[in-house]
């Protein structure tokens, strides 16, 4: 603990002695005098910059997001740039979302950028993720960055580094950005305050190219225009969706769109949620409540930087169900599955991506439209990878993963929260228009069609400094113990990403996993009954997380409760049995 203390003091007092502004210095002297614990949390380590970049708590020391751990990472950043594009203009798009100190960082990466002799094309304000990456492609940038922590608490922020083709950085480019990084260790290293005339401001005028490029995803217009005053309810959870959702929806030809009035206020301190994470019901709970007072068709949000989308869609009953992300990733891909097989445009090569631990049902779907469905990592920069090596080779029609993201079209290379929410709500349109039934509806119908697939997600969290270590040997734990059954059905195969093997289980046979060149520490277990259990520790946080994925036949609608609260039941029991409840 002295060492540790010895270390923390020394980083702190660098600070107090280096080139750091006097309002910082005042802020680590009153930690040093006042809160000893915030002082280590602030500290101990450096703020990594990972394969994705930077998030964590915003204050001040080498472990928080501030504007000098900021300003070390876009040198870095920088430098590689230089390195990667040493005779060509180098051009770099920048955004941000509302959080608290969203747009002063943003500024500062433009700065930081300019001032190293970049082209800087900087948003007046903040915007979606999924324009970020629109613009790297539009402008022919190669590279980006968007300030935004997603879904996180109001504390945190962060910054995700984009490559040329609108997608987050992967290898090599990720490691290598990291090499830069930290090779940035004084704030003399980081250039500012030069070439402002590198900065172009983007204003309103570039949405609209944005906006016309979702349009072109529209698959029913006269559907639209048939129901297009149909109530649909939507929040942007104080965030970036705010203007351009609806303005896409607009766009699209609906014109009775219900804003929850008190979460379209900008505000980085998210005031009526407790998180702004549109996968919990709580955080719903506005979207939802005035979708009931409205009778609205459907609800939707998006959280602060809107490249995530959720949907609450009423039952038979009235209720309003709040879909997880494999059913929203469903519902959009049939509806265009669907529509690109009646408009003729399905051609031989064309194909949608998902993510490993997604839902299995869009396998079953492409199989019947005779469309490829590639797997691939989770991570919605993999998904982006596909599409760049199927360029000028396979058309892209869609692609998802279970944490509420999707992305329609390939013009943008993550989740695009704005073009998913217009997508959904033609899709209700549609259904209204040509089966006389919601969207809910249509979705008890296609698990009557291709089978009831129904998915579950627990993450057990190891915190402390053993908490890696613990999370590592239960890895370790899996590969040379695996489950013999789940449930008394026998595993028949396990998939280790680790080693890109396949084993079948009855003879020990081992083949490559196909279709996947990248490693990720992930096992799966699939039994002979069609269940699927895959465990991941995760790359940001101190958990592993167990997904499961069961299946059964729905012989009817009317049967949907029944077969919903048993494939729920058997997920429990899965769970029960691994120990994880």
């Amino acid at each position: 603990m002295a060492n540790l203390d010895n270390l923390v003091l020394s980083k702190a007092q660098k600070w107090l002695d280096g080139d750091y502004d006097e309002a910082t210095k005042q802020q680590v002297k009153y930690l040093i005098d006042n809160d000893k614990n915030e002082l280590v949390e602030s500290f101990y380590k450096d703020l990594e910059f990972g394969t994705g970049g930077l998030r964590g708590i915003m204050g001040v020391g080498t472990n928080r997001m501030n504007i000098y751990t900021v300003g070390f990472a876009t040198q870095g950043l920088a430098n590689y740039l230089k390195i990667n594009f040493p005779n060509e203009e180098i051009r770099v798009a920048i955004s941000h979302d509302s959080r608290n100190n969203s747009r002063m960082f943003a500024e500062r990466v433009a700065d930081i950028f300019a001032s190293n002799g970049i082209k800087v094309f900087l948003f007046d304000a903040l915007r979606p993720t999924p324009e970020l990456s629109f613009a790297i492609r539009q402008l022919k940038c190669q590279s980006g960055v968007m300030v935004t922590a997603s879904h996180n608490p109001k504390e945190y922020n962060g910054y995700k580094a984009y490559w040329s083709d609108g997608s987050q950085v992967t290898a090599p480019h990720d490691t290598n950005i990291i090499k830069e990084v930290e090779k940035i260790t004084e704030v003399s290293q980081v250039l500012t305050g030069k070439n402002k005339e590198n900065i172009t401001i983007l204003t309103e005028e570039f949405d609209k190219l944005y906006l016309d490029a979702i349009k072109q995803l529209s698959l029913s217009p006269e559907s639209v225009k048939r129901f297009h005053d149909m109530k649909i309810v939507y929040t942007p959870l104080h965030g970036a969706g705010v203007r351009l959702t609806p303005a896409s929806l607009r766009n699209f030809g609906f014109s009775n769109i219900i804003m929850v009035k008190e979460q379209s206020v900008l505000d980085g301190n998210f005031p009526t949620v407790a998180s702004p994470n549109p996968e919990e019901r709580k955080t719903m709970k506005m979207a939802i409540d005035l979708a009931e007072s409205e009778h609205a068709d459907l609800a939707m949000a998006t959280d602060p930087d809107s490249d995530r989308i959720a949907l609450a869609l009423r039952n038979a009953k009235g209720e309003y169900v709040l879909l997880n992300g494999n059913q929203t990733l469903v519902l959009l891909m049939c509806y265009q599955l669907t529509r690109w097989a009646e408009l003729g445009r399905i051609k031989d090569g064309d194909y949608v991506v998902k993510t490993i631990v997604t839902s299995n049902m869009p396998d079953a779907v492409a199989a019947h439209y005779g469309v490829k469905c590639y797997n691939c990592l989770t991570g919605f920069k993999y998904i982006a990878k596909v599409i760049r090596e199927h360029e000028g080779k396979a058309k892209y029609i869609g692609g998802g993963e279970e944490s509420f993201g999707y992305l329609p079209g390939d013009f943008v290379r993550d989740k695009d929260g704005v073009a998913s929410c217009s997508l959904a709500a033609e899709a209700a349109a549609w259904c209204r228009d040509t089966k006389g039934m919601t969207l809910y509806e249509w979705l008890q119908d296609l698990y009557v069609k291709f089978g009831f697939y129904r998915e579950g997600l627990v993450n057990v969290v190891r915190t402390g400094k053993d908490g890696a270590e613990v999370i590592q040997n239960m890895m370790i734990e899996y590969r040379s113990n695996p489950p013999k059954s789940i449930l008394g059905s026998p595993v028949v195969k396990i998939l280790d990403y680790k080693t890109l093997e396949a084993i079948d289980v009855a003879t020990g046979k081992r083949s490559p996993i196909e279709g996947i060149d990248d490693k990720s520490n992930v096992l799966q277990w699939l039994t002979a009954d069609g269940t699927r259990v895959s465990v991941r520790p995760s790359g940001t946080e101190p958990k592993i997380k167990f997904y499961f994925g069961v299946k059964a036949d729905l012989p009817s609608v009317d049967k949907f409760e029944e077969v919903e609260a048993a494939l729920d039941a058997k997920i429990e029991a899965i769970k029960n049995e691994l120990g994880l409840i």
